[in-house]
This record gives structure tokens, sequence and C-alpha cells, in this order.
């Protein structure tokens, strides 16, 4: 960026070079070193002066001069700068006089290679100025530009080099360039009010990122700096996509320069891959690896060079979870004008993991079509109260614009005492969670008293933590940024299951737990009172074979459940259609009676009786182990009072599935869930949609087709083909016959769930063993023979381990993964 300042040729050639580049800025102190160089070294239209000529700047002692001729550099562009190093045995100092105060760039240049007895590779040091650490123990393994930029006041700046213990340091090359006064303003955006004091501020630069846009090189940037492209920062490259038209950028006074970034930045933008959908509901985020223990400044390039008119693009601005940016209107802060250069300065909170998200996305500000951009971005750490920039003890490459492989390493003082402070807390956690746990509550979340109150912190290894009332459902409140993570940023490659309520994702939270994540459509039929349903039925249900509730997530408008992940997906993935293994008869037996047990628990193991109102197979689902669980409990009602019968309600349920009685009266009772079971019963038998319209008419609704053979006699004419000579004939008789009942036209002649579930494991009895007696006993309906036994389940006999059918208890986790579930919704079923 100029030539050193040290004859007059030297200094007119500086003066003319950065007449070139900087746009009029010309820098008051320009001092570029090639250390350890024989000669001056031209980088770009550049001279870096030769090490001998600046050796005024460096004290005593002066160390080692360390020439070696490279056939190969490892570095970016291929630099001369690395072909050379002074090398420091003791601790040494440069001294660069200040003509005019203010900030500076401080570049240093490292390569290690072996001169002499000198590996450099080894080299352990420390690096400060201005009375602040710029690094610490540091030790580097390729390539290595480290840039820092401090405000100084003195008349000189001073930057000293002190090796570790028993060892040393080096440095290929050095910049000290003073720094135009408007790139760096004192006040900052926060979440929650205005930074200031950013003058004071030392900043490391930890990334430059060109969006949408190839790398860009110091050679054509003001200011010398190097801009990489966005892709490797993607997290889901298909959701974003490129657009370029760097020649419509029109800069204009009193927003950002040239000098802040170059044309070919502002020019060239990364947005949303919407492919044309005005229904497009998702995030565009890049992922910066950081370290933890600083603020940082996010500074945001943006620039419309996409729109045809003002005021068509909306879109919000998030960093981790949190929008900083909502609704922006980059016409309205751009003078009204479109094309031109505006970037958006902000202040992070302390960062506690080693992970920075960046996410764009749409707003649904004056209806505007779903779209979001960024052109370009810089993340710069902050200095610590103690003065320290060193977040690292070893780096192996941190250019600045280039991915680094820099360690999760906790930085000095601050950064030490919140991993302490962070050890001590997740050693509280664990012994409270093992003690509640001992005491038989649930292990996943762990409220907190605050002062003796009703309001309580909920904390888990899935939240950040946040407040509820204690009598509230709502305890298990996720941050939006943590399910976008979760998700792939909804990577709609990872979805399974799309239905009434919206898309079913896959996702892992950061502890590998993986889950199934349910985010609700804004456009759904389905909503809010659906959304809170779930929640409040979840948050009071436990049973082995009902659905887990791990959280749910309410912030930006969202209604998003999650859920735990179950393997083996849906029963109806099981039945037809998905191409996923067919089931034995044994099997499916187990996994109706499994289903039936949550639903005999959803009637009975509650004070009033819990109508499920949406029983069908895409709602059964089956784990690793094939156990069943039933799902989604967005439609479901309370049951009556004792002196009532049904509760009035508006019909809802899947086509196919849904209780003619309630249709016809609206009233609503636990039989109506028990029609739809019936429903299940025959679709399991006969692994075929309970609705289809491309067969014969008589064969298009599948109870009515199914009780018709079964009338006949002659149900097994039309049963899976797959089960065919595999079914005993009593089983088949006595699950046809409680199918049948099932579907009585009236709810007063069906079963109740728990004689359902005697009579299915009595068939699957008769299935695994011969009974000895009568053919037609075996045959008899058991239905209603066996009420009184079933209604009275804590006397039953369960030395028999058919006979074995659970009494169900809130408290039911004994012996029972809750894992891996997840409530998945298929689109051919309409509510």
């Amino acid at each position: 960026m100029g030539c050193f300042k040290f004859d007059l040729f030297i200094w007119v050639f500086s003066v003319l070079c950065l007449g070139l580049l900087c746009s009029g800025f010309v820098p008051a102190d320009n001092y570029l070193i090639d250390c350890g160089s024989l000669a001056n070294t031209t980088v770009g239209k550049c001279v870096f002066l030769a090490d001998n000529l600046a050796s005024k700047y460096l004290s005593s002692p002066k160390g080692v001069v360390a020439n070696v001729s490279l056939k190969s550099i490892t570095s970016f562009d291929d630099s001369p700068l690395y072909q050379t190093a002074r090398i420091f045995p003791e601790s040494s100092k440069y001294t660069f006089p200040i003509s005019q105060s203010g900030r500076h760039w401080i570049r240093l240049y490292f390569y290690p290679f072996t001169f002499g007895s000198y590996d450099l590779s080894k080299a352990k040091f420390s690096v400060s100025a201005q009375n602040f650490a710029l690094l610490t123990d540091f030790s580097v393994q390729n390539t290595s530009l480290k840039e820092f930029s401090v405000n100084v006041t003195s008349d000189s700046l001073v930057i000293t080099f002190t090796p570790s213990s028993n060892s040393f340091a080096f440095l290929n090359a050095i910049e000290v360039v003073s720094v135009p006064d408007q790139l760096i303003t004192d006040d900052a955006s926060t979440v929650s009010e205005k930074f200031q004091g950013l003058t004071n501020q030392a900043l490391e630069t930890a990334w430059r990122v060109n969006m949408g846009g190839p790398r860009v090189s110091f050679e054509n940037d003001t200011l010398w700096r190097t801009w990489v492209p966005d892709q490797s920062f993607l997290v889901n490259e298909n959701l974003a996509q490129d657009f370029s038209n760097i020649a419509a950028v029109k800069y204009e006074a009193g927003l950002a320069t040239a000098d802040i970034a170059p044309q070919t930045v502002y020019g060239t933008l990364t947005e949303m891959n919407s492919a044309n959908n005005p229904n497009s509901n998702f995030n565009v985020t890049w992922e910066f690896t950081v370290d933890p223990g600083f603020q940082y400044l996010v500074r945001f390039h943006f620039c419309d060079v996409v729109s045809k008119a003002l005021n068509q693009l909306y879109f919000n601005v998030y960093v981790d979870s949190s929008n900083v940016a909502p609704d922006l209107d980059l016409s309205s802060v751009a003078f009204n004008k479109l094309a031109v250069p505006y970037y958006l300065d902000f202040v992070t909170a302390s960062t506690v993991r080693n992970k920075l998200r960046i996410s764009i996305g749409p707003s649904a500000e004056n209806n505007a079509y779903p779209n979001a951009i960024l052109n370009g971005l810089e993340i710069m750490k902050m200095n610590n109260s103690a003065g320290s920039l060193s977040g690292a003890n070893s780096v192996s490459s941190s250019n600045p614009g280039s991915k680094s492989n820099v360690g999760v390493i906790v930085g000095a003082s601050v950064g030490s005492f919140i991993a302490v402070a962070l050890a001590g807390v997740l050693f509280v956690l664990c012994r409270r969670r093992k003690r509640l746990a001992d005491q038989g509550h649930s292990k996943t979340w762990i409220p907190f008293s605050m002062n003796g109150t009703n309001s309580h912190t909920m904390g888990s290894k899935y939240s950040y933590g946040t407040t509820a009332s204690a009598a509230s459902n709502y305890s298990y409140r996720f941050p939006f940024g943590v399910v976008q993570e979760a998700t792939s940023n909804f990577d709609e490659s990872w979805v399974i299951g799309i239905g009434g309520f919206g898309k079913v994702y896959k996702g892992t939270l950061n502890d590998g737990t993986k889950v199934a994540v349910k985010r609700g459509n804004p456009r759904s039929q389905q909503g809010l009172a659906e959304f809170r349903t779930e929640i409040e039925m979840l948050s009071q249900f436990r049973h082995r074979h009902l659905v887990s509730l791990i959280g749910y997530c309410d912030d930006k408008n969202e209604m998003i459940l999650i859920y735990e992940y179950m393997e083996n997906g849906t029963l109806k993935g099981h039945l037809y259609g998905s191409g996923n293994p067919s089931l034995s008869w044994k099997q499916r037996l187990e996994v109706c009676i499994g289903s039936a047990r949550g639903l005999h628990y959803l009637h009975t193991g509650y004070a009033k009786a819990v109508i499920h109102r949406d029983v069908k197979s895409a709602n059964i689902l089956l784990d690793e182990n094939l156990m069943a669980k039933v799902a989604d409990f967005g439609l479901s009602k309370t049951g009556p009072e004792i002196d009532q019968t049904h509760v009035s309600t508006a019909v809802k349920g899947s086509f196919g599935y849904l209780d003619p009685e309630y249709f016809r009266r609206q009233q609503l009772t636990e039989k109506s869930d028990v029609y739809s079971f019936g429903v299940v019963l025959f679709e399991v038998l006969c692994a075929r949609p309970v609705i289809d319209p491309s067969l014969p008419r008589e064969m298009v609704n599948l109870a009515e087709w199914a009780m018709k053979w079964q009338k006949k006699g002659q149900l097994e004419q039309i049963i899976d083909s797959t089960l065919a000579g595999k079914i005993r004939p009593d089983s088949l008789r006595k699950f046809a016959e409680t199918a049948e009942k099932c579907l009585a036209d009236y709810g007063v002649d069906r079963p109740s769930m728990g004689d359902v579930l005697w009579n299915l494991e009595y068939a699957l009895q008769l299935q695994e063993a011969e009974i000895p007696g009568d053919t037609e006993e075996n045959s008899t309906n058991m239905i209603g023979e066996l009420s009184p036994q079933v209604n009275n389940l804590n006397n039953v006999d369960t030395s028999d381990s058919a006979a074995q059918f659970e009494v169900s208890s809130v408290d039911d986790l004994s012996g029972v993964s809750m894992s891996k579930v997840f409530s998945q919704l298929v689109k051919s079923e309409g509510r």
C-alpha cells in the first residue's frame, strides 16, 4: 500500500503507488519492511524496504537475519515476503515514529522454514503493541498473516517480540500503515443498545469475506486487504445463489466509500435461492470459527444491485439467533437510491462457543417477495478487559480471509474465568440432574428456582436458558438459532415428512442427539391452537407408547416443535408407498398392541380422557426396535366431564379415518379414536391406502370395502399378499372381529381401547401358539365377554406373556428408552 518513507525516491514512489490504489487516501505513516531481505521487495505495486535499510527501527539485540531461497512457497500468492525472516533469540522491539495519531494497521507475516539450527515451526513467542497483547505463546506451522489495528495516540508505536521460555521469535515481514479516520467509527449496534468506545479498541481481523464473488486480492483494494469467497463458509450452499452487477455500484457521500470496501465487493452478493417460489421461508447461513471469550465487531456490507425498483427488498439479518437488522430496506437507508453501498456495524456479546453464525432471511414487511442479500462481511476480534487479543496458543494458519485451523482455546484472563465458571455450572447441573433423575423426575428439563418465586429458568443441554412461569407448560423453549443449527438451516434435503402443520426435518443438536423438527407452515390450516395443544399435551404425558417432546421454538413468529428422532419412521411407511421393508404379521400385531396401549393411556390415565382425534398410520411411529408410539397431538381434545357424554367441537381429522357419527353429530368421544383405530387395523391387514381414488368405486374406501368382505366371511381374499399363508386363521379371525367392532356405526356399540388392547393381545397369542379346544370357541367375540376383566386391569394375571398388556400411569417410563421419537406427517391425508 505504498512505499517506505526513507528517502525521496522511495517516498515519491509510495505516493504515486497510493494515489493509484487509494482513491485519494495517502497514509501519513507507511512502513513496509521485508525482514531479513538484503534488497527491496516489490509486491504488487508496492515496495517493501530491505531489512538492513530498516534496521534503525529495530532495537538491540537485533537478532539473526535468515535468508533462504525457497523453490516453493505454500502461501497465498506465493509472496516473496516469505523467502526471508529475522529471528529473535531474545526480546526485541520495533519502534516506529508516528506523524499523525489515529488507527494504524499492524500486519505481521509468518512463514516457518529451517535456517541453520533454527526450525521456525518450533518458535514460540508473544507480540505486544501499544499496551495490547496481540499474540501470546504463539506458534505457527504454515503461512500466516495476522492483521491488527490499534489507535495510536503517542508519537511512536512500539511493537515487542518476546520469545517464550527456551524458544525464540521470528518475523518475515511487517507493515505499520495509517488507517483512514472514517474506517472504524466509535459506536456500533448491539442486541440491546449502542456500543461506544470502538476507537480505543484493538482489533484483530478474523475473517474478511466477499459474498457471491471471487477472491479480491490486495492489489484491488485501496487499503491492501484480501477478501475471500464465501462458499466454504455456507452452511447449506443449496439455499444460496450468487449475483453480480459490479458496474451498477454508485458510492454516495456520507455512506460507504471505496476505502470501506471495494466496488468488486459491493457489486457481488449472495442471496436466497428461492427458485421463484413466493412461499420460500428459510435463511441463508454462514458459519465462522472464532475464539471464545471475546466480543467481535461484525461489519455487514450491503448494496442492492438486485432490485428493479425502490422498497422491493425487505429482509432480516441475524448474528447467531439475534435479529440485528429486522425488516432492513436498503433503499431507505441509502438515500432512497438503489445500488448504493451501505455498511452496518454490530458488536456481539462475549462469545461462549467457537462458532459464530451469520444469517439473512426474508421479512414479511409489506408482503415483500422473499429474498435477502449480503455483499460482504468482516469479523474483527475486540480486545478483552485485560487488553489482550490472544485466544489461541497455537495457530497453524490464520490468514485473515482464508480458512484457519484455529482451535477452541480459551484466552487469558476473561477467557479463563469464563471456562472455570462454565465448568462449575456444568458440575452443579450434572449433580442436580442426577439427583432429580434418581427421584423419578424427567432428566431432560431441570427447573431452577429464582429468589424463591414461582419463576424458573429452564436449563438443559439443549437450551440457552429462558425464563417461564412455573405454572406454564412452556418450559421447553429453544432459541431459533439452535434449531437452525440443528437442521443445517432447514436444509430441504433433510426433510423427512410433510403434513398439515408443515415440514418435518431431521436434525442433530450440538451434543449429537438426533431430533425431528416440525416447522409450522404459516399458510397451513393448522396454526397456533394446534401448536399450543401439542406442547400442553406432550409436556404432561409420560408413556412408552406416546411420542416424547424435547422442546419448541416460538421466536421470530415461528412455530416449531422438536421431538427425539425415531429410526424407522411411520407405520404407514412400512405398509405401502415408501419401499420400506414389509412387516411380518407378528410385528404388525405388536405395533397395533403398542399403539392401543398409548391410546388406552390417553383415554384412562389422565384426570380427564384425552381424545387424540387424528389416529392414523402416519401418526404411529416406530423406533429402532419397531416399538410403536402414538404421535401428533395438535388436534387433541380433553374429554367430557363425568356427567357429560361428549365434547361438542368442530369436526377435524383425516379423510378415511373420520368417525361418521362424529361427523354427523359433531359430538366427540373416545369412541371416535376407536373408530379411527379400526381403520388402521384394516390398513395394517390389507397394506393399502385408506382412500384410493384410482381404484374401482366400491374399493375406494378401505373401511367400507374391508367390512363388505368381512361380513361375507372372506376377508382373507383381500389381505396383504406378503402375509398370504402366514397368518393363523384363528388369529386373523380375532383381529378382523376386533376391527369390525371398532367400525360400528354408533359409538355406544364400539369397544373401549382397553377392550381392543385385550383382543389384540389375544390375537397375538393365537398366532404364536396352538391353542387346544374348539375352533369355534376361539372365534367367539371376546370383546363383550372379556370387558369385566379389562375394566379391572390391576387384577389381570400377567404371568402369561401374551396377557402382559400395560397398566399405564403418568410415570410409565420403566425400562424404556424415550429416544429417537418424531412426529412425522404425510401430505396424502388432508385435515
